[in-house]
Parts: structure tokens; C-alpha cells; sequence
């Protein structure tokens, strides 16, 4: 089973600002769907909340200390240990998995939850966007020593409709198992 976080996070760390994303990049929300596709997500009340409904494809488990009406295909968990049960289950029973895929649960959000889940992650799918960026909520502080990066695609595009492009970078890192976890040095991985 591997754990993996999710996020699209500026260079001064800034996820979000006022309850949204400080920015509007397509690129990312394929890239996002791309990965998730299939797997089970878990997700904070406010990230819920953000989401414009149930996003297809992907069972929700919405980690809440307060009931919630979800509709099917959404689950409630009261703590993190049983959000990640239910939605390590849930992994086990998806049609990815029962194609030999390595069953996969996704957190996508918010701050509290990645940092309750970042000591266990196995991944982390880092949009990576090389602005500084205003905000209020921020990922969490995580040793880079840790993880290997195992794949980089450099990406251009405006941060809002109009703007000028911007580079991001979609970053798959990879927690060190034993200290014997290379770099990737493949051309798509060098910025």
C-alpha cells in the first residue's frame, strides 16, 4: 500500500489562500486527476468543501469531527487513523489494484492533514511553481533528505487567465527505503 500526498504548492510554500487555490492552472488539475484516477482520496472538511462536487472515478473519504451530509461515492472519518483504513480498503477493492497496480491512497489536502499524513507518506506529487505567491495556508515543512526525486516535468503557463507564464515543475518524490534510492537522471527529470 503507498501512501501519497498531492499538492500544488509556490516557492514559499503558499497551497492556498482564503479557502481555494491562489491559482488557476489547467495543466495541473489534469495532472492531478491524471494521478488520482481510480484511487481513493482523502481530504479535510474545508478541501471538501472547496471541491465543486464528487469528483468521478475516485472514492472521497472526508476526514470531519462534524457530521456531514455526502452524498455515495463520499465517506466520513472522525480521525486520521481511520480515515486511512477506510481508504486503504477501499484501494484494495479498485479496479487499478485489481490489475496488479499497488494499491494507492491520495491526501489531497488541507495543511493539517498533510502534515498528520506526511510522516507516513510513501510519495509525495509535488506541483512545484517557481513564484512566490501570497497566501494563508501553507504545506508543511518536510526533509527533502528523505525522499528521492524519481521524476520532473517542466511546464509554462500563466497562475490566472492573462498573466504571464510562469514555470512549474511536476515533481514525483519517493521516501529513501534504505539510503539506496537513486536520483533520477533521466532527461525529463533535470530542470
Amino acid at each position: 500500500m503507498r501512501l501519497a500526498l498531492i499538492a500544488a504548492v509556490a516557492a514559499n510554500g503558499v497551497i492556498g489562500r482564503e479557502g481555494g487555490m491562489p491559482w488557476h492552472l489547467p495543466q495541473d488539475f489534469r495532472y492531478f486527476k491524471n494521478q488520482t484516477m481510480g484511487w481513493p482520496m482523502v481530504m479535510g472538511r474545508r478541501t471538501w468543501a472547496s471541491l465543486p462536487g464528487l469528483l468521478p472515478g475516485r472514492p472521497h473519504v472526508v476526514l470531519s469531527s462534524q457530521p456531514l451530509d455526502l452524498p455515495p461515492g463520499a465517506y466520513l472519518a472522525a480521525d486520521w487513523g481511520q480515515a486511512r483504513r477506510l481508504a486503504s480498503a477501499l484501494a484494495v477493492k479498485t479496479d487499478a489494484a485489481m490489475a496488479g497496480r499497488t494499491p494507492t491512497v491520495f491526501v489531497i489536502g488541507g495543511a493539517q492533514l498533510y502534515a498528520l499524513a506526511l510522516p507516513e507518506a510513501s510519495d509525495l506529487y509535488l506541483t512545484e511553481i517557481a513564484a512566490q505567491v501570497q497566501g494563508d495556508t501553507v504545506f508543511p515543512t518536510w526533509d527533502r533528505s528523505a525522499f528521492v526525486e524519481m521524476s520532473r516535468h517542466p511546464q509554462h503557463g500563466p497562475l490566472q487567465a492573462g498573466g504571464a507564464p510562469v514555470r512549474f515543475d511536476f515533481v514525483h518524490y519517493q521516501r529513501r527505503a534504505d539510503g539506496a534510492a537513486r536520483r533520477c537522471t533521466r532527461p525529463a527529470c533535470v530542470p
